[in-house]
Parts: C-alpha cells; structure tokens; sequence
C-alpha cells in the first residue's frame, strides 16, 4: 500500500507518502526539507523546530536539506543562502521532486525527488543545477538532522574489508565558533570494522570515508533502526576525502547524518546528483558487525 497526497504539516503546505510501515513528509513552502520520517502515527526521527536555530536569514528548521559542498571550501556562504521561499511541486507515480526557486546570487537550483520503492524504503535523489551562464563547482551535501534518544547509536562500517584495508577520518576541535576543548571523545569509539558514534550531549563533528556508504541510526527506545545508504567511487573528489559525516548538536538538540556526494564542475544547464537509499528497519537487532549493518539492505 502507498498513498501520496498533499497536507498541511506544521502548519506548512506538505506532501507526505504513507505506506503501512513507514510514514516520509516532505514541505513545499520552503525548502525544499523532508520534515518527518518514521512510522505511521508514531515520533518523528527527525528534528522539526522551524525558528529555532537561525544564522541570519537563514533557518536550520532540522529535517533533511540538500547543501552545495563546494571544493576547498565546503561549509561556505552558499550553504547559508536563505532557501524560504516556496518550492515547485511535480507529482510521479512513485512520489514526487520539489525545486527550490533559482538563487539570484549564484544561479543554482536545488531539489530532490522522492521515490517509494517498497513498505520500508524510500529513494531521495538530492541535486544541484547550474541555471546560469558562468561555470558552478559543487557537490551535493545532504544533511538529515535526527532526534537521538538516550540509549541510541549511529553506526558507519569503515574500511573496505579488502587485503589493504584503511579508512580516514577528519576530528574537528573548533570550527565556526563551534566545538570542543579535545579533539578526545569518549562518544566515538571503533570497534574491529564500524565507527561507533554514542551521542551524550557534547558537541562535535566527525568526518569520514566510508566505502560500503552505510549510516545507521540504532534506536532501541523507537524499536526501530533508521539507515542511508549511498554509492561511493574511491577514485572521486570528496570533501576533505570524506563522503559521510556525523555532527552532535549541544546536549543533544540533534544529531546530522550527512552523506556527501563527488564535487564536479557544472556547464551552465548540467547538474549533479547524489543519490540516497532511506530505509526505516522495522526492529532493532544488534548491529555488531558491519556485514550486520550492510545486510539491513538485502532484506
């Protein structure tokens, strides 16, 4: 069963897909911002608090958003473009794409499409378009901002599991007037082939590379594991080498599971896709390896 119609969310013009297991709203007023995912009738794994945390017109609002990570320079002004304006809405037979209005400053166009490929998995096709005459280097940053509970965990199998196995990650101490005293913390720990991540309400930030491209969110208070996936080259260009991230909001406000796609170099008329896999797991079984967490897509 899937059923597709517009709604009022928030108090905000929406369009939400419901199947029997799993429930994804999407708002068109603004945005474009995925505002809840989870099951039907049940809490929300997503922050939603539009008004609350604002960097001058600019409204992280929570939820999930498409970012330019533009090379060397991947948190810049151009993430913090104020997108508050209302989106175009396409409907499709599996779901539906939302365009953001073209920006006048940088002439690009963001948006995804959602597609419902069964009960419990969702495709979320995040983009950037280059609308104008002048060349636009980019990739796409998609960010979900997720609400922890006290006893969850997020969970990333690192390495390739290969003869020459590595993996990188980068520690952010400061950034932004953001961050921490060390770059120690007892949140992040590794255990043979995952990266571990237990938030406890101190704020922080990882970057990692991370070749299988799964990030899962453990929640045994929600009974449930909600997890992205997304295609990863070794041979692309990823911010500071990495294409997934981790952010641990102050006390616990949210957690961000970022994914980041390859920067490319955009013609006027070409965009840039960097395509996720939503999976909302309708139990929580014990993700100890990372076979465990990579299986969650073959069921």
């Amino acid at each position: 069963m899937r059923k597709i119609e517009n709604i009022t969310f928030n108090q905000s013009r929406a369009i939400r897909i419901q199947t029997g297991k799993a429930e994804l709203t999407a708002v068109s007023d603004i945005g474009p911002r995925i505002a809840f995912f989870g099951r039907p009738g049940g809490n929300n794994l997503l922050l939603w608090e539009p008004g609350k945390h604002c960097r001058g017109d600019w409204d992280l609002r929570g939820g999930h958003r498409v970012w330019p990570a533009r090379p060397m320079a991947d948190e810049s002004e151009d993430n913090y473009r104020p997108d508050n304006l209302a989106c175009e809405e396409i409907m499709h037979d599996q779901g539906f794409t939302l365009l953001a209005p073209v920006d006048p400053i940088t002439r690009t166009q963001r948006g995804f499409s959602v597609s419902c490929l069964n009960d419990t998995l969702f495709e979320v096709d995040n983009f950037i378009i280059n609308r104008g005459d002048m060349l636009y280097s980019t990739g796409v940053w998609a960010l979900t901002c997720t609400l922890p509970t006290p006893e969850c965990s997020y969970i990333a199998p690192v390495g390739d599991g290969g003869e020459w196995d590595t993996f990188s990650m980068v520690f952010f101490r400061c950034w932004a007037g953001h961050g921490s005293d060390s770059f120690a913390d007892s949140q992040i720990r590794l255990t043979d082939d995952q990266l571990v991540i237990e938030p406890r309400g101190k704020e922080t930030k990882r970057m990692f590379q991370a070749h299988r491209g799964v990030l899962a969110l453990r929640d045994p208070e929600n009974d449930l594991i909600f997890a992205k996936k997304s295609a990863y080259d070794p041979a692309g260009n990823y911010p500071l080498g990495c294409n997934m991230a981790l952010y641990i909001g102050p006390d616990n406000f949210m957690v961000e599971m970022e994914t980041m796609g390859e920067q490319k170099t955009l013609k006027p008329g070409e965009e840039v896709h960097h395509t996720e896999s939503w999976l909302l797991h309708p139990s929580c079984p014990p993700l100890k390896k990372a076979a465990d967490t990579v299986e969650l897509f073959r069921q």
